[in-house]
């Protein structure tokens, strides 16, 4: 969590950085993300336990509550900054700049940077084309629709309404195409009250610490003159990617693909379709140039690019398509600072 404090203000000004307010902001906003992903790791946790308690099965589960669950960092933050902007607390600018950034650096580093670690770490990995067809090629479709609608520099409420359609029509394919058999319902919640109060009790926390860091961001930006969504890359964008990261290392650990991938990739589909989709019925949002010129074209590239080299290789990936993967994070993230910083 210090890491994208310690970023901000190796980019800061000395006058700036040696302040002591700006410093206890900043580790303020660090402590904030700290407790947002936690939170949210909670949240998920209840809320599975609740949903197999009621015997819901396993495949609706994956496609809702570990789907949504898994990008609830960056869904608070867009709640939240959505409800800023209609209260007036939130510049409309500043607010969809962050959040759009977050969504962006965290569905960036869950596609390139984690896939890659776990491609490196496990070797060899065989998808199959079920996972190609329920996860992959709507991660593609996600990422081309939700461009298509901001290309215009807007996220109306009706994008937003599309987008969740979308991602309504992604989670009833998910459903019909889960295997039926194999439903597990251990870990089962033994008191339904309880852990439901906990699993609200975590989602307020979510969403008070995502608007601790809007509000600290909005400071950041309006006093350096940064770009809201670089800011929003370095900060939520690396913080909401982290439960993913323990996804990646029990799966190298256990050497099961299917788990990694499919929570990668589907937080993919999830980030765009949810994150933007909420964010513009609620407010609408004002898409930064970066977004649109930088991050979708760059992540449509990776994930075109990545495509045809597993249909060259029959299906396979291997380490040296992760080191690939790895090395266009850094790409990403290094243009993303010297053309898009402020």
């Amino acid at each position: 969590m210090v890491v994208p404090a310690v970023l901000l203000v190796a980019a800061f000004p000395l006058q700036v950085a040696v302040s002591l307010p700006f410093i206890g902001a900043l580790l303020a906003t660090a402590a904030a993300l700290g407790v947002m992903v936690k939170a949210a790791e909670i949240a998920v946790g209840r809320l599975i336990a609740v949903a197999r308690a009621f015997n819901v099965p396993d495949a609706v589960v994956a496609s809702t509550v570990v789907a949504v669950g898994t990008s609830l960092p960056e869904i608070g933050a867009h709640v939240v900054a959505s409800a800023g902007i209609l209260s007036g607390t939130l510049d409309y600018h500043i607010a969809s700049a962050t959040v759009m950034g977050g969504n962006m650096g965290s569905s960036t580093v869950q596609q390139t940077l984690l896939v890659g670690v776990f491609v490196l770490g496990v070797g060899r990995t065989l998808l199959s084309s079920s996972f190609m067809r329920s996860t992959y090629y709507p991660m593609v479709l996600a990422l081309v629709a939700t461009l298509a609608l901001s290309v215009d520099g807007t996220i109306s409420r009706l994008d937003g309404v599309v987008l969740l359609v979308g991602f309504g029509a992604y989670v009833v394919s998910g459903v019909r195409t889960a295997p039926t058999d194999g439903q597990s319902y251990d870990g089962a919640s033994i008191n339904r009250l309880r852990d439901t109060a906990i699993a609200v009790g975590a989602l307020v926390l979510v969403f008070a610490s995502a608007y601790v860091v809007l509000v600290v961001v909005q400071l950041v930006v309006e006093t350096l003159g940064l770009n809201g969504s670089m800011v929003g890359v370095v900060t939520l964008g690396l913080a909401a990617a982290l439960p993913e990261l323990s996804t990646v290392v029990e799966a190298i650990r256990r050497r099961s693909p299917d788990i990694a991938l499919g929570t990668l990739v589907g937080s993919n589909v999830v980030n765009p379709l949810v994150g933007f989709g909420l964010g513009g019925a609620i407010s609408t949002y004002a898409v930064p140039p970066s977004v649109i010129l930088w991050d979708f074209p760059f992540k449509l590239v990776v994930a075109v690019g990545f495509l045809l080299v597993v249909r060259r290789n029959g299906g396979a990936v291997t380490r040296r398509e992760g080191a690939w993967l790895v090395g266009a994070y850094f790409v990403f993230v290094s243009v993303r600072f010297i053309f898009y910083a402020t």
